[in-house]
């Protein structure tokens, strides 16, 4: 994997590979600079006693470091761990305890485990980057390559085990999603710790030979705009939270943006138009999973249908799945077990693993429809779809309806219990001042057939999200049964 990365390093020794984008100063890494810190590394770090297959912890921040030390440990067959660096003492030792690593690669002021593995500090790590070069270690494209940990559905953090070959899934997004060309200069708004970030942001541009532009720790998204002005940004890539916080501010066209990038969550319709609006440039959104990367996107070749995620990338094989397992338009949608891009397992639970597979098909856990084109429309989680009157209704289609009020901020619908064996759809939504129920209902009346309409309106100042941006229904859920005695 790291091989096929850098492969493109000796084209332009000279050209930036990563500029970390900072007020004041920005630092330049050249393609013949980022080369020769990995491999220096993957020296040093197999000087101190490591061996092939041994896991390492990443306690580090929004530096260079970070990359530097995922495709050091890639390069010569230890398995690298990135975490986030907001984890707790407590979370990272539970996390460390599970996944006992033979290293912790660590930056001063992040948390470290309770956990007897030596630390190398960032003043050593970063001493190995003069070394000479460590030679790529190859070997069968279906071995472990890295591990990231992910909260999925059930909330509890679980290791997700890629392999090598996870790299050729990504050549699928180049076309199918990205657009990316070796001249592009990618600024990605994500930490490194984020796949979306390592992936989108780092591998894709330089296994292609671009530049990868990331905004130093602690920018806030306001600045954004400017530095994509100032750094001549081709390509922006970000969660759709990203985009309403830049929306919020004074954003006018950049002369050199194509257009945008979106995933981690559902982009809602009235975000990208203002975008679109605002900027004169679209935005292509991706649907994937840590498990899978991305494998549904729009691109500018092929723009999506309104409403839709867009079409399955070349190369895919993917389903919608009924309840009974057969090939359905609207369903459970799912990955081909020989594609690519999917896990090998989740690390250490192989029954959870086998859980998620139904034959050859590895199951999502979201609900889709196929479009008369081809292209899939999002219909929310497996356990978020909700029950009005017998019938299923998507939470997507309620907020979607919900966001288009002009004083909704955020949206979120739930079926909540409001007495035995009755339930209601709820609208949980964030705006400036409490909106009148009436008016609400009255404009949920205009868009949303009746047996979908909320029949509650609740106010949040913010609605829970998750490590990854991602909307945590169940969570408003839970909490309005705590406060209203439905435990």
């Amino acid at each position: 994997m790291a091989a096929h990365i850098l492969a493109r390093a000796g084209d332009d020794p000279n050209k930036t590979a990563l500029a970390i984008l900072g007020r004041e100063t920005t630092q330049n890494w050249t393609y013949a600079q980022i080369e020769s810190a990995i491999r220096g590394a993957a020296t040093g770090l197999l000087q101190t006693g490591l061996t092939v297959g041994d896991r390492i912890l990443l306690r580090l921040g929004n530096t260079p470091d970070f990359p530097i030390a995922f495709l050091a440990c890639i390069a010569v067959g230890l398995i690298p761990v990135p975490t986030s660096s907001q984890l707790t003492v407590a979370e990272i030792t539970a996390m460390a305890a599970g996944l006992s690593p033979k290293a912790i690669i660590a930056e001063d002021g992040i948390t470290l485990p309770d956990h007897a593995a030596p630390v190398i500090d960032t003043a050593t790590f970063e001493g190995f980057y003069t070394l000479p070069p460590a030679q790529y270690v190859t070997g069968d494209p279906n071995r472990a390559a890295y591990i990231i940990y992910t909260s999925g559905t059930s909330g509890t953090p679980r290791g997700v085990v890629h392999a090598h070959r996870a790299i050729w899934a990504r050549r699928m997004m180049h076309d199918g999603w990205c657009g990316l060309k070796t001249q592009d200069r990618m600024l990605h708004a994500g930490a490194f710790n984020w796949a979306y970030t390592l992936g989108t942001g780092l591998m894709d541009p330089w296994t292609l030979g671009a530049t990868a532009l990331i905004p130093e720790a602690g920018t806030p998204a306001h600045e954004i705009p400017s530095l994509m002005q100032t750094h001549k940004a081709t390509i922006f890539a970000a969660a759709p939270g990203v985009y309403r916080q830049l929306l919020k501010s004074d954003i006018t066209p950049i002369p050199t943006l194509r257009h945008g990038l979106s995933a981690g969550e559902k982009l809602p319709d009235t975000t990208r138009d203002a975008w679109t609006s605002a900027t004169g440039t679209p935005i292509f959104e991706a649907y994937g999973m840590s498990e899978c990367s991305t494998f549904i996107s729009g691109s500018p070749t092929t723009p999506p249908d309104a409403g839709s995620l867009g079409q399955p990338q070349t190369g895919r094989r993917i389903a919608l799945l009924s309840q009974d397992g057969s090939h359905a338009d609207h369903g459970q949608i799912a990955v081909h077990k020989s594609d690519p891009g999917l896990m090998l397992r989740y690390f250490n639970a192989p029954e959870e693993t086998a859980n998620r597979f139904n034959g050859a098909w590895f199951l999502t856990g979201d609900i889709g429809q196929r479009l008369p084109s081809g292209a899939i429309r999002y219909e929310g989680r497996v356990d978020d779809m909700m029950n009005a009157g017998g019938y299923r209704v998507s939470p997507i289609e309620v907020e979607t309806a919900l966001a288009l009020h002009p004083d909704v901020q955020e949206a979120a619908a739930v079926v909540l219990p409001i007495k035995a064996d009755v339930t209601v759809v709820a609208a949980f939504y964030t705006s400036a001042d409490v909106i009148e129920k009436d008016e609400l209902a009255a404009h949920c009346a205009k868009h949303l057939a009746r047996y979908k309409a909320p029949r509650l309106f609740i106010r949040k100042d913010a609605l829970p999200r998750g490590a990854n941006n991602k909307l945590l229904r169940r969570a408003l859920r839970s909490q309005w049964e705590a406060e209203n005695g439905q435990t």
